[in-house]
């Protein structure tokens, strides 16, 4: 009777004897509703988040489960980002002390010219870090997004992508690695998102070179010769749709709003060798990979398509079978908790 455990909702009374630890505390742990808006957001603009792979039918326990490991890692980078995003507001606005920004500021308030600005700066700036960590505790802003397949879970963050997915990731898998964390039950990969982009050729360009250009600027040996790097693209659960109908073909792709694969990889390695002239291609050992993943959307319009874009360093990837994210938990354990 596990799928009508599943489908409970917020409110119902469970017993906690022979529930899993996820399902005794689902009280506390509370499901946001689907943002039924997000279909429309992100054609309008790009987005940050996670794309979390689970088993079937057991997305709302994944759902609680993801929300739990991201607010305790995501929530010190998150509530860093936000003061830094508030500090560089009021510094834009109003020059510094030193240069005699603080008599040139209350010049141009006296004179009405910013005094609506300026007012909102100083309300932002006074925000209390305990009106800032509550607002992240309510699942640090996460809107859950409806997707049109199962096993999936898309959570996006609003549209400033100031959130360091790649580095929540890398947190998460530190503390795995030091026992901190104990692995998850559900939830399989995640995937971190930095941008959200349309899947056509000029956007997907721009937000290659975007990311490629900040991990060379955050990259530690700056002098390395040679950057190898791959490139990955999931179409996740179209091409096997496609490959069964026998229709797995370039027409069909175009039909559905689709790159085909060859001329996403095309695209991309421009994209990156545009940025880095000294990179190459390597599929075994990438020092880097970006990977693109056709996200799913339920209420896209027919012949539109969003992607994920990420650039990931290797210590986050797996190149077998192929380019992926590294698994939160062992093949083995991931194929008892499917076949349970």
């Amino acid at each position: 009777m596990e799928g009508g455990k599943e489908e409970l909702g917020l409110g119902h009374e469970e017993k906690a004897e022979g529930l899993k630890p996820w399902e005794q505390h689902s009280k506390v742990i509370l499901i946001p509703r689907f943002d039924y808006k997000a279909s429309s957001s992100l054609l309008e603009r790009s987005h940050s988040g996670f794309l979390v792979t689970c088993p079937i039918k057991r997305e709302k326990s994944a759902t609680k489960e993801a929300i739990s490991i991201l607010e305790e890692y995501a929530r010190p980078l998150c509530g860093k980002n936000m003061d830094e995003s508030v500090a560089m507001k009021r510094r834009k606005i109003c020059p510094s002390e030193a240069e005699g920004g603080r008599d040139k500021c209350v010049e141009r308030i006296e004179s009405g010219d910013v005094l609506k600005s300026c007012s909102e700066v100083t309300k932002e700036a006074s925000i209390s870090s305990s009106e800032i960590d509550d607002s992240v505790k309510r699942s640090l802003g996460l809107s859950l997004v409806k997707l049109s397949r199962s096993g999936l879970l898309l959570l996006t963050f609003p549209s400033n992508n100031i959130h360091q997915t790649v580095d929540t990731l890398s947190c998460i898998f530190h503390s795995l690695g030091s026992g901190k964390l104990k692995a998850p039950h559900w939830c399989h990969r995640i995937f971190p998102i930095q941008e959200t982009c349309i899947l056509n050729e000029d956007d997907l360009r721009i937000v290659v070179s975007k990311l490629f250009k900040e991990y060379l600027a955050n990259k530690e040996d700056k002098h390395e010769t040679s950057i190898k790097f791959a490139v990955g693209y999931n179409r996740r659960g179209i091409d096997e749709t496609m490959t069964k109908d026998g229709k797995s073909t370039d027409e069909d792709s175009k039909g559905l709003g689709l790159l085909d694969r060859d001329k996403c990889f095309e695209i991309v390695a421009a994209a990156i060798k545009a940025v880095a002239n000294n990179a190459s291609v390597d599929l075994k050992n990438p020092e880097v990979a970006v990977l693109v993943e056709l996200l799913p959307i339920s209420g896209i319009p027919q012949g539109s398509s969003v992607a994920a874009v990420s650039v990931l360093p290797h210590d986050l990837l797996t190149t077998k079978p192929r380019l992926c994210v590294k698994s939160l938990v062992s093949d083995s354990k991931a194929a008892k908790i499917k076949g349970s």
